[in-house]
């Protein structure tokens, strides 16, 4: 008789736990998720998925002014902050219940409950305080967000779980930080006309991009109404009657309904009693893994931002996914980090495989460089100050593509299918005799044939 309760414990029911979970019950697994907030996690309940969903209609704003140029008239719209917010959770309302029901047809048992370790197979239930032997526990918890430097007056601001169910939209609102979070919500809340600020102690936004996107996407902004103060950091902030009173580090002091924190994520830890398990995070909080995921203890794996490897929702599937294969499926699997393609959801849009022209050169040395920078045909007829940039890092000894770098519309769609092409090892060649689709602001791919000649760029923070 065994003397475990069930074969596998999934700790966090989110997009990486929820694969791991559906996959091991294939392979006839006997498996136990327990979720203490809502199934689907970061990126279906507060993250990308919401986040989409008010990109999308941030972008309306654009679409209304653009739609004079090419013969209709308009009548001034106007934007319902309640409706949008409403129809938002309506929607991911039903997405959990998809979640729960694939789930539970894998024959699954969900418990609405934080769980905790207290050995190396047990789980104990806080909700009841049963405890649970597992043969194997797997951590899928995720990460939290994360206000640091922490800030005088901190308390007064939100963070990216809360800004999805305000009450109102703010007419000012501050944002802190300068990666794609940020970024992503500086966009959103300009499009639906917000005042926006945005501070950053960086000199430009989006630290580890390419920099002729950060360049760019910074002129975009500017251009677009959002008011950077970049090279600069909130001292404090403090209430003043209704509003938020926030002050720089140069001394300027400026007013906002809203302040939203965005300046990290860390692996959400606490409490998880890793430490009765033997395991011990790293610096930042991270479950050190190998590369099939597996801990210091035999017993507990973890996948998905809890590790800090690639904190990517796709890439928490996947990892869940190699996992069961490799402890259930007798077929070991590494999930491969060092391609993954990705998508910040500003507006202009950003598509990303490979690597920066910083790093390709200090990984390949010699790298020739193709880039172009147009109007795109939308705007010719709407008259929007509308930029698309694409760039191509080829390395010189093998021809072989190892960065495409996109901003404009639909580059989140783009980098998707050009990421199989960099994924397969395409080289330039591959991508020349690939015959262009017409019009499209994609056939800029495949049309560029002279690199440019640039300086070594310089890497800035």
């Amino acid at each position: 008789m065994s003397n475990f309760d069930v074969d596998l414990f999934v700790i966090g029911g989110g997009s990486g736990g929820v694969r791991a979970a559906r996959i091991a019950a294939g392979y006839g697994a006997r498996v136990v998720v327990a979720e203490e907030y809502r199934v689907g996690g970061t990126c279906v309940i507060r993250g990308c998925v919401p986040k989409k969903l008010l990109v999308y209609a941030s972008r309306f704003s654009d679409d209304f002014e653009d739609a004079a140029g090419f013969g209709w008239t308009v009548e001034k719209p106007r934007f319902d902050w309640p409706t949008l917010i409403r129809n938002k959770d309506r929607e991911i309302s039903r997405l959990e219940g998809i979640y729960r029901s694939n789930l539970e047809k894998a024959g699954v048992e969900i418990i609405d409950s934080r769980a905790v370790i207290e050995d190396a197979h047990t789980v104990r239930v806080l909700s009841t305080g049963a405890r649970v032997r597992a043969r194997y526990i797997l951590v899928a918890v995720g990460a939290r967000p994360s206000l640091e430097p922490a800030i005088p007056g901190g308390e007064l601001g939100i963070t990216s779980n809360e800004v999805f169910d305000l009450a109102e939209q703010p007419r000012r609102i501050l944002v802190i930080g300068g990666g794609y979070i940020a970024v992503e919500f500086a966009g959103i809340f300009r499009g639906l006309g917000s005042e926006v600020t945005l501070v950053h102690r960086g000199d430009k936004l989006l630290r580890g991009f390419d920099e002729d996107i950060r360049d760019a996407i910074g002129d975009a902004y500017a251009r677009g109404g959002v008011r950077l103060r970049l090279g600069r950091t909130v001292d404090r902030l403090d209430r003043r009657g209704g509003a938020i009173q926030a002050t720089l580090s140069d001394g300027e002091v400026l007013e906002f309904d809203t302040v939203l924190g965005a300046t990290g994520r860390r692996p959400n830890i606490t409490g998880l009693g890793l430490e009765t398990a033997g395991i011990e995070v790293d610096a930042v909080g991270a479950i050190p893994v190998d590369a099939y995921s597996q801990t210091i203890t035999p017993s507990i794996y973890a996948v998905g931002d809890v590790t800090n490897r690639a904190n990517l929702t796709p890439v928490a599937i996947r990892e869940g996914h190699a996992f069961a294969d490799t402890v259930f499926g007798g077929k070991p699997t590494i999930v491969d980090h060092s391609i993954i393609p990705t998508a910040v959801f500003s507006t202009p849009e950003i598509g990303v495989i490979g690597f920066s022209e910083v790093a390709a050169r200090k990984l390949h040395g010699e790298i020739d460089v193709y880039r172009t920078s147009f109007r795109p045909m939308r705007a010719t007829l709407s008259g929007r100050d509308d930029r698309v940039l694409m760039k191509l890092l080829v390395d010189k000894a093998t021809d072989r593509v190892v960065g495409v770098h996109i901003m404009g519309s639909d580059a989140g769609e783009m980098i998707q299918l050009a990421g199989i092409a960099v994924t397969m090892g395409a080289t330039k060649a591959d991508f020349d005799r690939t015959i262009a689709v017409h019009p499209t602001a994609a056939e800029e791919l495949v049309t560029m044939r002279t690199p440019v000649v640039v300086k070594t760029p310089v890497s800035v923070g």
